[in-house]
């Protein structure tokens, strides 16, 4: 398939920033559209046409997906404070303290204010700020070009991105097998458009006078929740911080953001047609939360501090990983069956009829006009759901039936 840089069609480009990368005379630079997603422009005046650039496409040049392993697990990790500060069960953080060597380097995403970006560090004690959910799109920069000479210098690197991330740096590297590389992806339904978060950042400037200043998207540390539940995964608190001191929470089933993402009416193009969206993956780790757990191991639910899935697609991955899980509690899953719960590694998300019509609201609505018209409040029926007698309930009633069934045998 041609790729944005001979079409020109933004579906086909995933925004991941190796043709930038690649450019002998840097004659490509990434430039935001009017809905602020990145893309590559071609300064022809100074381009050598020596096509580099759609040699390293992922679009042009899909990498093979791994076949050799599927080996599936879920749990957390074993100390509170670790899952405290993790979106999830903290497997990222058991996997770094397992796999990190002296001389090593670990690429990941951390947010700056709105935006997110692709950074590396090379002590265990830094990799901390990869930690969290960022969810808009990072900008990678040069993070390829630096991994390809660490790995030249002959440095262990662990890279983590979305899997249009992991591919582009298969392609910038030819695809070429290396045992100090590992490769950990994150499973993605698609990245929103950085200008929902503009605007609602206008919105705080306005109510607030005051920009934001960080972002935690699903905030671990809700403490009008521990009176009841130790826990916080579920309810998915987004927390933001604003520069003059002043901390803002939205639970998640009244926050806008939440609701009109799911909804798919702002995510990239290119999502809408991803060709990682399958069982067979492109990285040696895939990592996300451990939905269904309610359903097929609720046992690994706990105290709702938040449980991941862990899949090895290769070998050299679940060697790893197999260090990793002595740092957890948890056990294998059968793969198919937490397939199931994760829609991302089956399928796109479906492009939503009403896309055009929300971004061309997006484009010149207020946050506040914009949210009156596209976000309805959840209903009685959900409400109850979710915090009388839902998921995190029945779980709590299942394991104090489990414990008194294991007292009484």
């Amino acid at each position: 398939m041609k790729g944005y840089l001979q079409t020109g069609i933004k579906s086909q480009c995933f925004g991941c920033e190796a043709c930038a990368q690649i450019c002998p005379v840097n004659a490509i630079q990434m430039q935001e559209d009017d809905e602020k997603f990145r893309y590559p422009s071609i300064d022809e005046s100074i381009c050598i046409h020596c096509g580099k650039c759609l040699k390293v496409c992922p679009v042009e040049q899909l990498p093979p997906f791994y076949q050799d392993s599927q080996y599936t697990f879920g749990g957390y990790y074993n100390s509170w404070d670790v899952r405290n500060q993790s979106t999830s069960g903290g497997a990222f953080t058991a996997i770094l303290e397992s796999w990190f060597e002296d001389d090593s380097v670990i690429f990941g995403a951390v947010a700056q204010g709105l935006y997110v970006y692709h950074t590396a560090v090379n002590k265990l004690d830094n990799a901390s700020i990869f930690r969290k959910s960022k969810y808009l799109q990072s900008r990678i920069g040069d993070s390829y070009k630096k991994a390809e000479q660490f790995l030249k210098e002959g440095k262990k690197v662990l890279f983590s991105g979305t899997p249009c991330q992991i591919a582009g740096l298969r392609t910038f590297l030819k695809d070429k097998e290396c045992s100090k590389l590992l490769t950990i992806e994150v499973i993605c339904e698609g990245v929103p458009s950085p200008l929902f978060m503009e605007s609602k950042n206008n919105y705080f400037k306005k109510k607030y006078h005051a920009a934001i200043k960080s972002i935690d998207y699903r905030d671990t540390d809700v403490k009008w929740n521990r009176s009841l539940f130790k826990g916080k995964w579920d309810f998915e608190v987004m927390s933001v911080i604003l520069e003059n001191g002043k901390t803002i929470k939205q639970d998640r089933w009244f926050n806008p953001f939440w609701k009109l993402w799911l909804s798919h009416l702002m995510s990239r193009p290119s999502c809408y047609q991803c060709p990682f969206t399958r069982p067979q993956r492109g990285a040696d780790i895939t990592l996300g939360d451990l939905w269904g757990v309610h359903l097929y191991c609720p046992e690994l639910y706990g105290d709702n501090g938040g449980a991941s899935l862990i899949v090895c697609n290769t070998q050299k991955g679940k060697d790893v990983f197999d260090k990793a899980k002595k740092k957890m509690y948890g056990h294998s899953l059968d793969f198919s069956t937490a397939l199931k719960y994760q829609s991302p590694m089956r399928k796109c998300i479906a492009a939503n009829p009403k896309r055009i019509e929300f971004m061309s609201d997006l484009k010149s609505l207020s946050y506040e006009q914009l949210c009156n018209k596209w976000y309805a409040a959840p209903s009685l029926k959900l409400l109850w759901q979710k915090y009388i007698w839902g998921n995190r309930q029945k779980i709590l009633a299942w394991n104090m039936l489990h414990n008194q069934k294991k007292e009484g045998q």
